[in-house]
């Protein structure tokens, strides 16, 4: 392979890049409804027809744009555990702190990632991307815990049940207010939480 083949190849991956970002970017601005090939290109500052050379249609666009929140969530969960103490007062209080990043600091990603999460229940194609997060971060809870996987499951219910009242409050809570809520969760998956 030529020099000249991976520049090429790493200016595809920048543009690529470029359009994922940007459609993240339009969908918090905008929502759904504002997402369009022309407003994709326009915030992205490359050519309408380049969506098109990397996406096949709008969903596959959106679903490679939830895939990469999704990478982005597993990421958090992975630093959130490299440096959370193994109980669960230590993960409460970690968990607490990433919720209210997630409803203040990174409101408007929040908002647009449960725009395209909500989105999958009209549209098939983005369903195995919006459950992709809950398999993941539950496959990593189940390898920690000796707990029913059901328990893992009413525990991530919960936790996205908590984001979505969060985001609708007039005020967003802080991690002082998702803590105890957090304590109370985490009580059946066990005190050892690792």
């Amino acid at each position: 392979m030529t020099a000249e083949t991976d520049g090429r190849r790493a200016k595809g991956e920048r543009r690529r890049r470029a359009i994922l970002d940007a459609t993240l970017r339009v969908v918090e601005r905008d929502g759904i409804a504002g997402t369009s090939h022309r407003a994709i290109a326009r915030e992205a500052g490359v050519p309408a027809a380049s969506i098109s050379y990397y996406f096949a249609g709008i969903d596959e666009l959106l679903v490679a744009t939830l895939l990469e929140s999704v990478d982005l969530l597993v990421a958090d969960i992975g630093r959130m555990r490299a440096r959370t103490p193994p109980d669960a007062g230590a993960w409460a209080r970690t968990i607490a702190e990433n919720l209210a990043l997630l409803v203040d600091g990174r409101r408007a990603r929040t908002i647009a990632e449960y725009e395209l999460y909500l989105l999958a229940a009209r549209r098939p194609a983005l369903r195995p991307a919006a459950r992709r997060w809950i398999e993941v971060a539950a496959g990593q809870a189940d390898r920690r815990l000796d707990v029913p996987p059901e328990l893992v499951t009413a525990f991530f219910a919960a936790v996205d049940g908590l984001l979505m009242q969060a985001l609708i409050a007039d005020e967003p809570p802080g991690a002082a207010d998702f803590e105890p809520v957090l304590r109370f969760l985490l009580r059946p998956l066990g005190a050892e939480v690792r």
